[in-house]
């Protein structure tokens, strides 16, 4: 039994160990007081707490660079996720495959939908088409929704939201790299 304590976890993730300790709290009793944490029980209800012990099916919408990107992402396999649909409107594209997985037209998207049984809709498509796709990802079953484009969408309430904004990203780095240099 390998075990971490709240100092080396604090440590490795740049947070003091009582913020360890509290957020821990907040999800029931973990580890043991002076000891530390079993770490595979630790990942396992760490993964238990965010959902990974299920099985997610992607769709992505929007094949060109940062689509095709995500659908060769090995990672998201050691995670539970699996992309299993991909949907374009570029007529170039269509019937060709990325991954393995072929990519098919945005009209296609509720059949396709259901017949893979997709959880999560992800979004890499211009702005200006994003909410269009994300209705016609709601229309077609799809629990979640994680998108990039870069504006606010609308989604009933039951269909969780994720939004990515790389400039947040790109933002943060710009802050830490400008305080490295003062």
């Amino acid at each position: 039994m390998q075990i971490i304590s709240s100092d080396e976890l604090g440590r490795r993730l740049d947070i003091t160990p009582e913020q360890i300790r509290k957020d821990l709290a907040t999800f029931g009793q973990f580890g043991r007081k002076g000891i530390g944490y079993d770490v595979r029980e630790l990942k396992e209800k760490i993964s238990n707490i965010l959902g990974l012990q299920n099985k997610w099916r992607l769709a992505i919408v929007g094949v060109g660079h940062l689509g095709g990107a995500l659908a060769n992402y090995v990672n998201f396999a050691s995670l539970g996720f699996s992309v299993v649909a991909l949907f374009d409107n570029n007529k170039k594209i269509i019937g060709s495959e990325v991954n393995g997985i072929k990519i098919h037209a945005v009209s296609r998207m509720k059949k396709i939908v259901a017949e893979k049984s997709v959880d999560i809709g992800v979004i890499t498509v211009p702005a200006d088409e994003a909410q269009s796709v994300a209705d016609f990802l709601v229309a077609a079953g799809v629990k979640g929704i994680w998108n990039f484009a870069p504006t606010k969408l609308s989604v009933p309430p039951t269909v969780p939201l994720v939004n990515e904004d790389l400039s947040v990203g790109l933002s943060a780095l710009s802050y830490h790299m400008s305080q490295d240099k003062e």
